[in-house]
């Protein structure tokens, strides 16, 4: 595939080493000096900029009819407008916090425990993260999917806040008493060193304690799941239009 690749820094520069070990061509690359350049000629457009630009690139793409696929995160608010422009333009999109193979199955196992919890008022959640001092957003991407399936599965939770970090995780203590309105779920956010991306899910009773992590050891396994989700989206075979997440390229379950 000729792929346009969006953003050129330490992400950018992952995923032109695991195109190139895939026998892929890096056809396009854009950065500050040549913001705004469309994608002609390519097969697929790879967007890991900055939040302020990922829609304006996603824009690019969909008029240009190239499938784009977005790891940049920090833009969610503007979902609907994307979806929108995917809608009219006939576009393909394919958008996550994270395209890690490992993390898209922590997704599946935290919506699986929330699902479990929901309902017992004697376990309270938190969320940890831990990145590199040059992430820009906090919480991140995942952090914030993480939370949102706890809203999705679990009654007692809805939207989200962001907690001090770094905090030490609760002490085990007696079970508050069920509020009458669902809590947000905590997010304790921390920047420091070079740290590729760590998360963590803790549900905490007064009894024990019950904790899924995941740890990234690098940026490939990010790299490398994303120029996957691209050799999805532009399957020549198939011909896929519409707003899609790495659910899709999984399989659901």
């Amino acid at each position: 595939m000729n792929i346009a690749l969006y953003g050129t820094g330490r992400m950018g520069r992952a995923i032109e080493e695991a195109a190139l070990r895939r026998g892929h061509r890096i056809a396009l690359k854009v950065g500050s000096a040549n913001a705004g350049a469309p994608p002609t000629g390519c097969d697929v457009a790879i967007e890991f900029s900055r939040p302020a630009h990922a829609v304006d690139n996603i824009r690019l793409c969909v008029q240009a009819g190239v499938p784009v696929v977005v790891g940049t995160t920090g833009w969610y608010d503007r979902l609907p407008e994307v979806r929108e422009l995917v809608v009219t333009g006939d576009g393909a999109v394919l958008w996550a916090s994270n395209f890690s193979i490992g993390v898209n199955l922590f997704f599946r196992v935290n919506r699986l425990l929330a699902a479990l919890m929901d309902g017992r008022s004697d376990y309270r959640v938190r969320l940890d993260e831990v990145h590199h001092v040059h992430k820009l957003d906090a919480p991140s991407g995942t952090a914030l999917t993480l939370a949102r399936d706890i809203d999705l599965h679990h009654a007692g939770y809805t939207g989200w806040s962001l907690a001090p970090a770094p905090a030490p995780a609760p002490a085990p203590a007696p079970a508050p008493a069920p509020s009458p309105t669902p809590a947000p779920v905590p997010i304790h956010s921390e920047r420091t060193g070079e740290v590729p991306g760590k998360h963590s899910v803790q549900w905490t009773s007064a009894d024990d304690r019950i904790v899924i992590t995941h740890e990234a050891f690098g940026r490939g396994g990010f790299a490398t799941g994303a120029v996957h989700a691209a050799e999805w989206l532009a399957d020549p075979v198939q011909r896929r239009r519409g707003l899609f997440t790495m659910d899709d390229v999984l399989g659901r379950p």
